[in-house]
């Protein structure tokens, strides 16, 4: 199936996806179909591919966290100001300096989350891993008893680290995410200082919930807690596919050119 797009429109709208599109179960094709029969969730076990959903009633948002801004410091609204984000539709893409829109960096945790399509988790001995269906993004949860390092190195995804609260309950905690990422789609910057809390819940075999909350001292004058996400489990045997920045969103002469003719 041809899925690149060879236009820059064509990269906004699969960029500004969400809503209806989020509660599908991505781009691969299932080796079973048959329906799952909901029950109660499994002991310790968060296994399988997982999709978007937004229950009525429930906030959702393509591009934050929450109804209301977060309460920045001053330093965290000096670097707001620079920030000139297409998603919550206050810029072009010829203005915009959203580093995965411009560049095709890494979103971060926990920015990854706002891309509407699937991710997968799955088990060794001492990690939890979850493998994003949006660009090849691989991130390793440390479950084997270790401590966040002092001073980490930097990675899109950060170093995190997990442990069960209970049967049910999964919590994660990761530092040492880059600086440059943003903290959501409308432009929220972070400090080397920034910390994100995952909670995890296997509300039965069928529905998991994310409450995000996110901490820096630097950039936010309050932990932002963001509005709980909601999650399906994807039919037994469903095959994650591949969404590539590069390859699948952008022609880069053609959006150099578009870029350019912006400019005059």
């Amino acid at each position: 199936m041809e899925r690149t797009i060879r236009s820059v429109p064509g990269m906004i709208v699969l960029l500004g996806i969400s809503g209806v599109a989020s509660a599908q179960f991505g781009t691969g094709s299932p080796v079973s179909s048959e329906p799952l029969v909901n029950g109660p969730a499994p002991v310790r076990d968060l296994a399988g591919v997982w999709t978007r959903i937004r229950p009525e009633g429930t906030f959702r948002s393509g591009a934050t966290w929450t109804p209301d801004p977060p309460r920045l410091t001053a330093w965290g609204e000096e670097r707001f100001a620079t920030a000139r984000d297409s998603n919550a539709g206050g810029f072009s893409l010829a203005e915009t300096n959203d580093p995965v829109l411009t560049r095709c960096y890494p979103p971060g945790t926990p920015r990854v989350y706002f891309h509407p399509y699937p991710f997968e988790i799955v088990y060794s001995d001492t990690q939890t891993i979850m493998l994003y269906e949006y660009d090849h993004t691989i991130r390793r949860i440390f479950t084997d008893g270790r401590e966040h390092p002092e001073d980490p190195v930097a990675l899109w995804m950060g170093h995190s680290i997990g442990h069960w609260e209970d049967d049910t309950t999964f919590v994660v905690t990761t530092v040492g995410i880059d600086e440059r990422t943003w903290m959501d789609r409308s432009g929220y910057q972070h400090s080397d200082q920034f910390k994100v809390t995952e909670v995890f819940r296997r509300i039965d075999l069928l529905n998991l919930e994310i409450d995000i909350t996110l901490e820096d001292p630097i950039a936010l004058a309050e932990p932002w807690v963001a509005e709980t996400l909601y999650y399906r489990l994807a039919p037994l045997h469903w095959e994650l596919s591949e969404i590539s920045c590069s390859g699948d969103y952008l022609d880069f002469g053609a959006f150099e050119n578009f870029l350019e003719d912006g400019e005059e």
